[in-house]
C-alpha cells in the first residue's frame, strides 16, 4: 500500500470523509427515479414505463463517462473532475425539480449520468491507490446509506402532500453543499495526489491496445459484467418472484426486498472488518459462495427459506464489488489503473444497463421463476472469469 508523505494521517483522514460524504452524496440520486415516479409519470403525462427511458438515458452517460474517465482525470486531476461532476449532477438535479416536461428530464439525464460515472471511477481509483482494502468496502457502504435515504426524502415530501419537485430540489441543494465541502478540500486533494503524480503523467494506452497486452483484464471486464447483472437483477425483479412464484403480497415482497440491500449495505460494513484477516481475493470467492448459498435456499420449496435466502444474496454481493476495485492496481499496475478503472465501471454499468431489461423480456415466456436459473448461470460465470483473471494476473507477475 502506497505511503503519502506530504500529506499528515489527520489531513489523510479528513479527505476520507469527504470522499465518504461524496458516495452518500453519489448513491442518493441513485434510488430517487424509481421511489418519485409513482408520483410522477400521471403529471408528466407519460405511461408509466417511460421510467426506463430515463434510467437507460442516464447509464448510457454513466458508462460514456466511466469510458473516458481516464483521460480526463489525467488531464485535470481527481478533485477538479470530482467536484465538477458532483457540480453537474447537482444543478441536473435540480433542473429536473423545475420542469414538468419528459422530453427537458430525458435532457438533464445525460449530465447526470455524465457526472455519476466520473466521481464513481475517480473516487474507486482513488481510494484503491491511496488507502487499504477496509476503506473500499466501507466506501461502498456509504453508497448504500446514499441510496436508502434518498427514498426516503422523497417519501417524506410525498407524505405530507408536496410535488415530487421537492424531493428532487432538496437532493439537489445536498448536492451543492457537498461542492462547498470539496471545493474547501481542494487543498488536501494537491497534498495527497502529488506522490502519485508520475503515475498519471504518462498517456494512458487505449482499451483496445490494454485488452491485447495485459493478461486478465479481458475476464476482469467480464467478471464486472457478471457481478453488476447479478445485483442489478436481482435488485428489481427479486419482488416479482416473490409475488408470481411464490404468492407473496406486494408489500411483503417489497420488505423482503429490502432485506437484499440491508444485506449489501451491512455486508460490506462487516467485510471492512474481515480485510484483517482475508485478502481481497478471498473476499471475493466467500461472496461468490454466499451468493450461491442464497440462491439454494430459494430454491427450496419451503416459506422459512426465502428471508435467509434474501439476505444471503445480498451479504454475498457485498464484498465482491469492492474487492475487486481495489485489486484493480494490484492486479494491472498503478500506471494504468485509473483507465482500467474506468472500463470496468463502464463494463459494470452495461450489465446494470441491459441485464435487467433482458430478463425482463425474457421472463414474459419463461415466468419469474426462472429468475433462480438465470442467477445461477451468471453466477458460474463469474467464478470461472475470476479464476482464470486470477491465473493469469498470478502468472504475468511471476515471469
Amino acid at each position: 500500500m502506497k505511503i503519502i508523505s506530504s500529506a499528515s494521517p489527520t489531513q489523510k483522514s479528513v479527505l476520507l470523509i469527504v470522499i465518504y460524504l461524496a458516495f452518500i452524496s453519489l448513491g442518493l440520486p441513485d434510488s430517487l427515479l424509481g421511489a418519485a415516479w409513482p408520483a410522477m409519470f400521471e403529471g408528466l403525462g407519460v405511461p408509466v414505463d417511460y421510467a426506463g427511458i430515463i434510467s437507460m438515458i442516464v447509464a448510457a452517460g454513466t458508462v460514456v463517462s466511466s469510458l473516458f474517465s481516464g483521460r480526463v482525470i489525467q488531464c485535470f486531476g481527481v478533485a477538479a473532475v470530482t467536484t465538477f461532476s458532483v457540480l453537474m449532477t447537482a444543478l441536473a438535479l435540480m433542473g429536473f425539480s423545475l420542469t414538468g416536461e419528459f422530453l427537458y428530464l430525458c435532457l438533464l439525464a445525460i449530465p447526470l449520468g455524465l457526472g455519476a460515472g466520473s466521481v464513481d471511477s475517480a473516487l474507486n481509483n482513488y481510494v484503491a491507490l491511496h488507502y487499504q482494502a477496509r476503506h473500499m468496502n466501507w466506501l461502498h457502504s456509504f453508497w448504500g446509506v446514499g441510496a436508502a435515504i434518498g427514498p426516503m426524502i422523497m417519501a417524506g415530501y410525498l407524505a405530507q402532500g408536496n410535488s415530487w419537485s421537492s424531493g428532487y430540489s432538496t437532493v439537489a441543494w445536498i448536492q451543492l453543499g457537498l461542492v462547498l465541502i470539496l471545493i474547501f478540500s481542494l487543498p488536501l486533494w494537491h497534498k495527497n495526489h502529488s506522490s502519485q503524480e508520475s503515475h498519471v503523467e504518462e498517456s494512458s494506452p487505449g482499451l483496445f491496445t490494454l485488452l491485447l497486452t495485459l493478461p486478465g483484464l479481458k475476464q476482469a471486464l467480464v467478471v464486472f459484467f457478471c457481478y453488476c447483472t447479478i445485483e442489478a437483477t436481482f435488485g428489481l425483479w427479486g419482488a416479482s418472484y416473490l409475488v408470481f412464484e411464490k404468492g407473496y403480497p406486494a408489500d411483503q415482497a417489497a420488505r423482503l426486498t429490502s432485506l437484499y440491500f440491508l444485506g449489501i449495505t451491512i455486508g460490506r460494513f462487516f467485510s471492512g472488518f474481515l480485510t484483517a484477516h482475508f485478502i481481497n481475493r478471498q473476499l471475493v470467492y466467500l461472496g461468490q459462495g454466499v451468493i450461491g448459498l442464497g440462491i439454494g435456499l430459494l430454491f427450496l420449496p419451503f416459506s422459512f427459506t426465502t428471508i435467509p435466502g434474501f439476505l444471503l444474496v445480498g451479504l454475498g454481493c457485498a464484498p465482491i464489488f469492492p474487492s475487486l476495485l481495489h485489486d484493480t492496481p494490484v492486479n494491472f499496475g498503478e500506471k494504468n489503473s485509473q483507465s482500467i478503472m474506468g472500463f470496468q465501471m463502464a463494463s459494470a454499468y452495461v450489465g446494470i444497463t441491459l441485464m435487467p431489461f433482458l430478463f425482463g423480456k425474457v421472463a414474459i415466456f419463461t415466468g419469474y421463476g426462472f429468475l433462480l436459473g438465470f442467477l445461477g448461470f451468471f453466477l458460474a460465470l463469474i467464478f470461472a472469469m475470476t479464476r482464470m483473471m486470477n491465473r493469469k494476473v498470478s502468472n504475468r507477475k511471476i515471469v
